[in-house]
């Protein structure tokens, strides 16, 4: 193993150790997550193609390795979050006290503690979209899944993210461009800037109007530009960084030893 490798690799390990914690909700956890993913790494150097960043390739080994260590601790899934997300936004008079849910968003602790009632594969999206910065098609090469299913991953994720957050309550409708539910699940897409000028129009003119989806859009908005400044405090510090490198050395030194 060439040092060049290894330094790249250290380098790396403060921005996946800050998606291992987002979607473990443990230090611990996530620190030895983020070493075993480099030990993997190193194992499996041959097949890195430089297809995808070093970064991405990296998320890919610890996404999975995630999902194989939650299978064996047998963790409860939590897909009734997602049913009842589901629910929630179909029903058009569900809306959301926009100013609690960004102000739950903003403490850091109770947005992690949301973000972990997501079902894993929901989280892991949204974190490597909203908190990492990476697009849905190295999303999509990170879990393995087609385009259009990231798509709904990060799109289900969102809604599930900030229903988690949400205090419930009921206003009448008026008459509107869109049903809610239609508005709704385009708000992704438009807060991604990827809408057609007719389709975004028609949007904007139901947030113009409607009573409960302007503070459903306001909390997307503002949970996304949360997630963003999430992934700063949770970055690995030079400690657990230097620490990681330590073990990666003696790990190299024990091979060559043996």
């Amino acid at each position: 193993m060439s040092s060049d490798l290894l330094d790249q690799l250290v380098a790396e390990l403060p921005r996946l150790g800050a998606y291992a914690w987002s979607v473990t909700g443990d230090r611990h956890r996530a620190e030895d997550l983020a070493q075993e993913t480099l030990a993997r790494a190193l194992e499996r150097r041959e097949t890195y193609r430089h297809e995808a960043p070093l970064g991405a390739w990296l998320r890919g080994i610890l996404h999975n390795l995630a999902i194989d260590q939650g299978r064996r601790q047998r963790e409860t899934p939590r897909e009734d979050v997602a049913a009842l997300a589901d629910a929630a936004w179909r029903d058009d008079s569900w809306t959301v006290d926009a100013a609690v849910v960004i102000e739950r968003a903003e403490a850091a602790d109770e947005l992690r503690d949301a973000l972990l009632a997501l079902p894993f594969i929901y989280r892991s999206a949204v974190v490597l979209h909203d908190m990492e910065g990476l697009t849905v098609p190295v999303i999509a090469s990170i879990q393995s899944i087609s385009l259009a299913a990231a798509k709904q991953r990060l799109r289900r994720g969102r809604m599930m993210l900030v229903t988690a957050l949400a205090e419930l309550k009921s206003r009448a409708l008026d008459q509107l461009p869109l049903r809610c539910w239609d508005a709704r699940s385009q708000v992704s897409d438009y807060i991604d800037n990827e809408l057609s000028a007719t389709k975004r129009q028609r949007l904007e003119a139901h947030l113009a109007r409607c009573p409960t989806c302007p503070p459903i859009y306001a909390s997307l908005v503002g949970v996304t530009a949360a997630l963003g400044a999430l992934a700063d405090e949770a970055a690995l510090g030079p400690i657990q960084v230097q620490r990681v490198r330590e073990a990666l050395q003696r790990r190299r030194e024990d091979r060559a030893d043996a």
